[in-house]
C-alpha cells in the first residue's frame, strides 16, 4: 500500500540564506520552506534522495503564496545495477511538468498545492525549478516551495520481500469474512494521513497519535470489533480538530519569541499544555491506544491494565489523574461528544436516543473564541483549501487566554447558555408556547442543543390535542421563527431537522387541526425566502436538499392550490445575486415549468410571469444563469410561440450583435421554419462571390480588347464578336455590341444607350453593363473614391458627410467648425485648437482631398475633380484626362451623352 516516503535534499542549486533547501525535510506548521537566492538565474534544480528504491505513485508540491514559479518539471533518477548509490552516478527520466496559478485571483494569500500521480521507480527526485511570476510582492524574482511530498512503495528484493510477504500473510489471517480482503491493502489506496495538508496544518505529537489510532482502527475493522472502530473514528476525528488548533498555537508562540515577548510565549506553551493534558484526559486516548497489547472484543474489566502506575508512557503525554474513577469495557462505553474551540464537527456520529434519555455533552474547558472559521464542518483534505498568513502561516489574530484553574477538573452540565436580551425579546412568541429553557437551546452554540429543541419542538406539536384551534394557530406561529432559524443554520443535522419540523407541519400538522389556508399561505410566505436563500448554499447536500424540498412544497395537496411556491420562486430579482442561488432559482423554475405546465390555470405559472424572470436571467453576469433562462425560454416558445418575442428586445441586426440573442433568434426562426438571417446572409456572400467572378471574366475580356486597339495584340475577331459573360440589361431594347465605323458617326447614339453612361462623370462606353459600370465605378471614375474604413465606393463631394453619418467608423471621426471637414477624434482637438486648416466660405465647395475651396454646384465638382487644372490630389484625374477624346467632338458627345435627370443621383457602394 503507498504510503508517505521519508526523504532528504541532497542537492539545490541555490538558496536564501534564512530558507535553505534542507527546511524541506520536515512537515510541519512551523516549516519555512525553501527559496531560491536573489535575482537567481533559472532554471533552479532541487534533487531529493529516498531512503530506498521506491515506486513512486505521488509526487505534492507546495508553492509558496508569492514567490511562485511559473513551472515546475519533475525526473526521476535510478542508479543502474552494480554501482554506488550517489548522485554522480543518478539517470534520470523526465516524467513531466505541471504549471503554476500567478495567484492573482487570491490576492496572493493562498499557497497552491499541486498533487500529481506518477508510476516510476527510482532512488533520486529532482525538481527543475523554471522562471518566477512577476507580482509586486516579489522584489528579488525569487521562487519559493514550502513543502515538497512523495508517496509511494518501496521496492523489496531477496529476503525483505520474502519478509514481508510473511508479514502479509499473517495479517490475513485475521480476517474471518472474506468480503473485507483488500479493505486496507489495495495496492492503489493512499491514506489521507499522508497527504501534505495533513502534516503541514497538524502538531506532530497529535499527527503521530492520529496515525496511531487509524492503524488500530484498521485493525479492529479486520478483527470486527465495530465498536472500538466506531470510538477510534470519533476520537480521530476530534484530535484533527485539536491538532490544527495546537498548530496555530505553535506558530503563535513561535512569533512571540521572534518578538521577544517571552510573557505571550509562556502563556501559549501553558494554554497548550493545559490544552492537550485536558483533551487526552476527555478523549481517554491511553486508553483507546490499548498500550498493554489487549485487544479482546469481548466485555473485560480494564481496571486494574489503566492505573498509571503500572501503564508505561506513550509518547511522554500527559497522564490522568491517579484515582480515575470506574469504567466499562470499551466495547459498551458511551463516548463523551468534547466541544473544543475549533467547533463541534456536524458529521461526528451520535447515537440517536430519545430527547429525555441523551447523555449530556462535555463542555468546554477553555474560552470560547471569535473564530467563525473554526464552527465550519470539516471537509476532505483533497478539497480543502490551504489558507496561508501574510508573514509565516496561516495565524490566529485573536488573543486566546488560557483556561481558568477552577475549571480544570471539569464537570458535566445540561444547561444551554443563557439568552441575552436582543435573544428575549426576539423570540418572545416562542418562548411563550415552549418555554425559555427548550428556546435556549434553540439558540445554543452547541450545534446538538439546536437539533435538540427542533426535535422536542416536532414532538410538542404533534402531541398537541384537536381540541383547540386558537392554540394549534398560536404554537404553528411561533414554531415558525425556529424554523428559520433552522433553515439558515450552518449545520446540516439542524437543517434537515428544520426541514422534517415544516413537512410535518404542512402534510400532518395543518390538516389534522384543520386549519385555513391562510395559515398554509402565511407558513411558506414565512419559510420560502430562506429556503430559496440556502439553494444557493456552498455545500451541495444543502443546496440540493433546499431545492428538492421547494419542488416537493410545490406538489403538496395543501400547499398546490396556495401557487405561493410559484409565484415566490418567478418573482424576478432585484440587483446582481451570486451566479450560484441565480442558477438554483432559475433550475427550480425550470422544473416547476416542467412538472406543472402553464395551461393549467391553478398552476401558478403564466407567460408573463415566467418571461418577466428570464428576462432579468437573460442579463445576469454569470454564464451558468443565462444557460438555464435560455433553455426556459426556448421550451416556452416552443409551445406558445409568438407571445415569447413581446417581451424580449426587436430583432434587429443591433440584437443580433449579441451573440445570445443571435442564437435565440436563429433558434426562434428554425421553430418558425423560416430560414435564420445567417443562412440569408451566406446565400447573399455566394451571389456576390459568383458576381465577382463574373466581374472578374469582364476585366479579362476588357483588357484584351485594350491590348487589341493598341496595337500591343493582333486583332481577335472571337474575341470582338464574343458578347460579354454578364447578366442581360434591364432594358427593354436589345444592345448591339457592333464597333462604331467612320460611316456610322452621326448615328453614335445607336451605340451609346443611357445604360452604357457614367451617371457621375458623364463617360461612355459600350463594356459600361451593370458589371462595367461596377468596375468603373470601383477603379476609374474620378467623381467617386474608397472609403478608407469600411471600403465602400462614395462619391467626392459628399465623403465628408459619409463619414460623419454613413460610414462604420463614424465614431472615430468628428467636424471642424472651421474647414468643415471629418477629422479623426484623437487628432480633433489639435486640430482645431491651431487654426492652421483652409476655412470653409459660403457659396463654395470645400474639397475633402486638397482642401481647397472651388465653384459651386456639380459643375464646379466635375471641374474640379476632373479638369486639367483640378484636384492634384485626385489619382483618378489624370487617367480621366487621357481618355478625353478632341475638343470639338467632346463637346458635341458631352451634349448629346448627358444622362437624362429622370436618373437619381446614386452613391454606388
Amino acid at each position: 500500500m503507498p504510503h508517505k516516503l521519508a526523504f532528504k535534499v541532497t542537492h539545490a542549486s541555490g538558496q536564501d540564506e534564512v530558507h535553505r533547501a534542507s527546511e524541506l525535510n520536515y512537515h510541519s506548521p512551523l516549516t519555512k520552506g525553501w527559496q531560491s537566492a536573489r535575482y537567481c538565474l533559472y532554471p533552479q534544480d532541487i534533487v531529493v534522495q529516498l531512503e530506498k528504491r521506491s515506486r513512486l505513485r505521488k509526487i505534492q508540491v507546495l508553492s509558496h503564496q508569492y514567490l511562485i514559479a511559473t513551472r515546475i518539471e519533475f525526473f526521476v533518477g535510478d542508479v543502474p545495477d552494480g554501482m554506488p548509490v550517489d548522485l554522480d552516478n543518478a539517470r534520470y527520466t523526465r516524467l513531466g511538468y505541471v504549471s503554476l496559478s500567478d495567484n492573482e485571483k487570491t490576492g496572493f494569500k493562498a499557497r497552491e498545492l499541486k498533487s500529481v500521480q506518477v508510476d516510476a521507480v527510482g532512488v533520486f527526485l529532482k525538481l527543475n525549478i523554471h522562471k518566477n511570476h512577476i507580482n509586486k510582492y516579489n522584489m528579488y524574482n525569487q521562487v519559493g516551495l514550502v513543502a515538497v511530498n512523495v508517496i509511494g512503495d518501496k521496492v523489496q528484493k531477496g529476503l525483505d520481500a520474502l519478509d514481508e510477504l510473511d508479514l502479509f500473510s499473517e495479517r490475513k489471517k485475521v480476517l474471518d469474512d472474506p468480503s473485507l480482503e483488500g479493505l486496507y491493502d489495495r495496492p492503489d489506496y493512499i491514506s489521507p494521513l499522508d497527504d501534505l495538508a495533513f502534516d503541514m496544518y497538524q502538531d506532530p505529537e497529535i499527527a503521530q497519535i492520529i496515525r496511531k489510532l487509524e492503524k488500530k482502527k484498521q485493525e479492529a475493522v479486520l478483527q470486527e470489533r465495530y465498536e472500538y472502530a466506531k470510538k477510534l473514528k470519533h476520537t480521530i476525528q476530534e484530535l484533527q480538530k485539536v491538532g490544527e488548533k495546537l498548530g496555530k498555537y505553535e506558530v503563535e508562540k513561535r512569533q512571540a519569541v521572534e518578538n521577544e515577548d517571552y510573557d505571550k510565549a509562556k502563556l501559549k506553551k501553558a494554554q497548550m499544555d493545559e490544552y492537550r493534558l485536558q483533551i487526552y484526559r476527555d478523549l481517554n486516548v491511553h486508553d483507546l491506544m490499548e498500550t498493554t497489547g489487549s485487544r479482546h472484543p469481548q466485555k473485560i474489566d480494564l481496571e486494574s491494565i489503566r492505573h498509571p502506575a503500572s501503564s508505561p508512557p506513550l509518547f511522554d503525554l500527559p497522564r490522568t489523574p491517579p484515582s480515575p474513577p470506574p469504567r466499562t469495557p470499551y466495547d459498551e462505553r458511551v463516548l463523551p461528544a468534547v466541544k473544543s474551540q475549533v467547533g463541534h464537527s456536524p458529521l461526528s456520529p451520535r447515537t440517536r436516543t430519545p430527547y429525555d434519555e441523551r447523555p449530556l455533552p462535555i463542555h468546554n474547558r477553555e474560552p470560547a473564541t471569535t473564530d467563525n472559521a473554526d464552527n465550519s464542518p470539516r471537509t476532505p483534505y483533497d478539497e480543502r483549501p490551504l489558507p496561508v498568513g501574510k508573514k509565516i502561516v496561516s495565524v490566529v489574530e485573536e488573543e486566546v487566554e488560557p483556561p481558568p484553574p477552577e475549571s480544570a477538573g471539569g464537570g458535566i452540565t445540561g444547561e444551554p447558555e443563557p439568552l441575552s436580551e436582543k435573544d428575549l425579546r426576539e423570540a418572545s412568541a416562542a418562548i411563550d408556547i415552549f418555554g425559555e429553557p427548550l428556546v435556549s437551546k434553540a439558540y445554543s452554540k452547541t450545534w446538538s442543543y439546536r437539533e435538540d429543541a427542533l426535535l422536542a419542538v416536532y414532538k410538542q406539536m404533534q402531541e398537541l390535542p384537536t381540541s383547540g384551534k386558537q392554540e394549534a394557530k398560536d404554537m404553528l406561529r411561533a414554531s415558525l421563527h425556529l424554523m428559520k432559524r433552522a433553515i439558515d443554520d450552518k449545520v446540516y443535522a439542524v437543517f434537515k431537522a428544520g426541514l422534517m419540523l415544516l413537512k410535518m407541519i404542512l402534510t400532518e400538522y395543518i390538516p389534522k387541526h384543520k386549519l385555513p389556508k391562510s395559515d398554509t399561505t402565511f407558513t411558506l410566505e414565512k419559510t420560502l425566502p430562506n429556503l430559496l436563500h440556502k439553494s444557493g448554499d456552498t455545500a451541495v447536500r444543502n443546496r440540493d436538499d433546499a431545492k428538492n424540498f421547494i419542488l416537493e412544497c410545490a406538489s403538496m395537496s395543501e400547499v398546490k392550490p396556495t401557487m405561493v411556491v410559484p409565484h415566490e420562486c418567478v418573482k424576478p430579482w432585484k440587483g446582481n445575486p451570486a451566479p450560484r442561488l441565480a442558477q438554483s432559482r432559475g433550475e427550480i423554475v425550470e422544473t416547476l415549468y416542467e412538472q406543472l405546465g402553464i395551461k393549467d390555470s391553478k398552476s401558478g405559472l403564466t407567460v408573463d410571469n415566467m418571461m418577466n424572470f428570464c428576462v432579468v436571467a437573460l442579463n445576469h453576469t454569470s454564464a451558468d444563469v443565462r444557460v438555464v433562462a435560455e433553455r426556459i425560454v426556448k421550451a416556452l416558445y416552443k409551445e406558445v410561440g409568438q407571445p415569447v418575442k413581446d417581451y424580449l428586445p426587436a430583432d434587429d441586426e443591433k440584437s443580433r450583435k449579441n451573440t445570445m440573442w443571435r442564437l435565440l433568434f436563429e433558434y426562434f426562426d428554425k421553430i418558425d421554419g423560416k430560414p435564420s438571417k445567417s443562412d440569408v446572409k451566406r446565400q447573399k456572400a455566394d451571389e456576390e462571390a459568383r458576381k465577382q467572378q463574373e466581374i472578374e471574366g469582364l476585366q479579362r475580356q476588357l483588357q484584351q480588347l485594350k491590348d487589341m486597339a493598341s496595337g500591343k495584340a493582333p486583332v481577335d475577331e472571337s474575341v470582338l464578336e464574343k458578347k460579354p459573360a454578364v447578366k442581360k440589361p434591364l432594358t427593354n431594347k436589345p444592345k448591339s455590341n457592333k464597333p462604331v465605323t467612320k460611316g456610322d458617326e452621326g448615328d453614335e447614339t445607336s451605340v451609346y444607350n443611357m445604360d452604357n453612361i457614367c451617371i457621375f462623370c458623364g463617360e461612355k462606353n459600350p463594356t459600361f453593363t451593370e458589371e462595367g459600370l461596377d468596375l468603373h465605378y470601383w477603379k476609374n471614375c474620378p467623381m467617386l473614391k474608397r472609403c478608407a474604413n469600411c471600403k465602400q465606393v462614395v462619391e467626392i463631394a459628399s465623403y465628408t458627410d459619409h463619414l460623419l453619418t454613413e460610414c462604420e467608423a463614424k465614431a472615430n471621426y468628428a467636424k471642424c467648425p472651421r474647414c468643415t471637414e471629418a477629422i479623426p477624434k484623437p487628432e480633433h482637438e489639435g486640430h482645431v485648437a491651431e487654426k492652421a486648416c483652409n476655412a470653409a466660405k459660403a457659396g463654395t465647395n470645400h474639397c475633402p482631398l486638397c482642401h481647397q475651396n472651388h465653384t459651386s454646384g456639380e459643375d464646379g465638382w466635375k471641374n474640379h475633380l476632373m479638369g486639367k487644372d483640378g484636384c492634384k490630389q485626385n489619382p483618378r484625374r489624370l487617367l480621366a484626362l487621357n481618355k478625353q477624346p478632341p475638343a470639338g467632338k467632346a463637346g458635341a458627345t458631352t451634349s448629346r451623352a448627358k444622362p437624362a435627370p429622370r436618373l437619381p443621383k446614386k452613391t454606388p457602394r
